[in-house]
């Protein structure tokens, strides 16, 4: 379970155009010997953790007028915005779309927007909220009545729901292979629990980053919150950036529609509701005086488990974490806030941040408890930087850590009815992906004994 550290060397650069972008088959790294009049009833062959792989910059092939970068998402219970950019300041912020290719039976405008960055100047960045959009179905629409068609699903009016799950992306070839495994199998939302790009105040690389998932983002609805790679604070200097100006200009989410004063926390639902999902702001204000803390209050109290059986949070910097990689940096965090969670009774909280995966038990102030949330790590979406290998034995959390492991991968959610889910988390083994942790889950909504005011905070020995 815990991994040799082996050698990383530095990533390489792909330039890739746009058109031509596919998901790469990786090398099998496993290696079979034969031995000739040796027969063997099995082989046991050690699983070989990648290093980083290399980066992915995709260029643009469209004319300058013509829609790049288009990722979609989720706004309120039936509608969803198209969001795209062109490198030409002209255009339309109008989508059309229809439930037949080609056949647009309606349309919507828009916004669009730009920024800049010292001496970067972003495309033109458009907004369009199409809808009211029918659950479960197929649309074709287009982009400022120019480029190319694309096609988006909506998520289902009710339960079940396939949430996937994958963090600190990046744009390598590990995260290629990533995506590539997470659209094997069809799911309604992907849930990002922050560092996207990896851009870090290099502007091209958002750009390039748009394009690398285009193939996925434009399909399926992208809900992401922020990591520490989004910050790109600018100096202390007169007209300097303001932190998060790309991450929040470029991805917009619907936090005003949650009621939340900020782009870096907010919440939707899906499913009709029956999950409701928070999207926290690791790089926020979250004290019990910040406008984080009381919104998340507010938030929390007006969901009824009765219609909302399933409540799940994201964040970036993890609560819970036996890793020496960004150890102790969620904590003061939790503190802050983990009773507003276990009050809530929410099912499970996923972060990202360390690049490797971990999962503990049901937790509540550092102690194994049957009425908190199961705490999940998924920072291994194929990022640049290279796998955290060093969990620690001794921990004073591994009594509650009961699987992790330093490889890339993502994981999937797969609620199906008001009392039972089931997690898998899969890792990248070469071109194939691995189930290699999963458990089913009953919603706290469901368990009498967590439906008290105030349930007994002792420790419980039970992995559930």
């Amino acid at each position: 379970m815990f991994a040799q550290r082996c050698r990383v060397d530095p990533p390489r650069l792909i330039y890739t155009p746009h058109d031509a972008m596919r998901p790469k088959k990786v090398p099998a790294r496993f290696v079979f010997v034969l031995l000739v009049g040796v027969l063997l009833a099995s082989v046991a062959a050690e699983y070989v953790r990648p290093p980083p792989g290399r980066v992915i910059l995709t260029e643009s092939s469209q004319p300058p007028s013509h829609p790049q970068q288009v990722h979609v998402s989720l706004v309120g219970a039936n509608h969803m915005r198209v969001s795209w950019v062109t490198d030409a300041k002209h255009g339309h912020s109008v989508v059309d779309y229809g439930r037949a290719s080609g056949n647009y039976t309606s349309s919507a405008t828009g916004e669009h927007t730009s920024y800049r960055y010292f001496l970067y100047s972003s495309g033109k960045i458009h907004h369009v909220t199409i809808g009211p959009l029918d659950p479960g179905t197929v649309y074709y629409y287009r982009c400022g009545m120019v480029g190319d068609e694309f096609t988006l699903k909506t998520p289902p009016a009710a339960l079940p729901v396939e949430l996937a799950l994958a963090g600190d992306l990046g744009q390598t070839e590990w995260t290629a292979s990533t995506l590539a495994h997470v659209s094997k199998t069809d799911y309604d939302v992907l849930l990002v629990p922050g560092d996207l790009a990896y851009a870090d105040t290099q502007q091209p690389l958002w750009d390039t980053f748009g394009r690398f998932v285009q193939t996925h983002a434009s399909r399926r609805p992208w809900m992401v919150t922020e990591g520490n790679h989004e910050v790109e604070a600018g100096m202390a200097l007169p007209g300097s950036p303001t932190p998060f100006v790309a991450y929040t200009t470029r991805w917009r989410m619907p936090h005003e529609e949650s009621g939340s004063p900020s782009a870096l926390y907010y919440s939707f639902e899906v499913a009709g509701g029956a999950v409701h999902v928070v999207m926290l702001g690791s790089y926020a204000g979250y004290n019990s005086t910040s406008e984080q803390y009381g919104w998340l209050a507010r938030d929390l109290a007006r969901v009824d488990r009765r219609a909302t059986p399933w409540l799940v949070v994201l964040l970036h910097a993890p609560w819970y974490n036996t890793n020496a990689a960004h150890a102790g940096e969620g904590e003061a965090m939790r503190k802050a806030m983990e009773r507003l969670l276990f009050d809530a009774r929410v099912d499970v909280v996923f972060s990202g941040h360390v690049h490797a995966y971990e999962r503990f038990t049901r937790v509540y102030n550092n102690e194994a408890n049957p009425c908190g949330p199961v705490y999940i790590t998924i920072g291994d979406g194929g990022n640049r930087e290279g796998l955290a290998f060093d969990f620690q034995k001794n921990h004073k959390l591994a009594r509650l850590s009961l699987m992790r492991e330093a490889s890339f991968g993502h994981g999937r959610l797969s609620v199906l009815n008001a009392t039972t889910a089931r997690w898998a988390w899969h890792r990248n083994d070469d071109a194939d992906s691995t189930i290699r942790d999963q458990l089913w889950l009953e919603s706290l909504s469901a368990n009498g004994a967590c439906r008290r005011a105030n349930p007994a905070d002792d420790s419980w020995s039970d992995e559930l």
